[in-house]
């Protein structure tokens, strides 16, 4: 369930934060909101590297080498492919107000708006 408008900009601001106030520990947790998990990798990975096991298996099979080295690179190259981190990230998402806003939101949700909201008004 995508994030709403208003969710999203409680996030990227608490990221934020965090940045600032511990940096070296934000930069450790590697969180970049700029990039994320592509499902379309993860499968054309996965089916990638068995490919690279079955051509390996094919290779060990019949004793050529090459075939094995070639199954060893595809298998290798599947993994790096499913690993790979979309750099697009949130820019290819919906636009905002498209998801489902009708859901009430969670109570942890709504305890940390409200949380936030009373910090930006003492701030005030």
């Amino acid at each position: 369930m995508p994030l709403s408008e208003h969710e999203q900009k409680l996030l990227e601001q608490l990221e934020k934060q965090l940045h600032e106030d511990d940096p070296k520990f934000a930069n450790s947790m590697g969180s970049d909101p700029g990039r994320t998990w592509s499902t379309r990798h993860i499968v054309i990975g996965v089916l990638c590297t068995l490919a690279g096991i079955a051509l390996l298996l094919v290779g060990v099979t019949v004793q050529n080498i090459f075939v094995g080295v070639l199954g060893f690179i595809v298998m290798g190259g599947g993994v790096y492919f499913a690993t790979m981190r979309n750099a697009a990230g949130g820019k290819q998402r919906s636009a905002p107000g498209a998801g489902k806003s009708g859901k009430p939101r969670s109570s942890f949700m709504s305890s940390l708006e409200e949380r936030w909201d009373e910090r930006r008004r003492d701030e005030s």
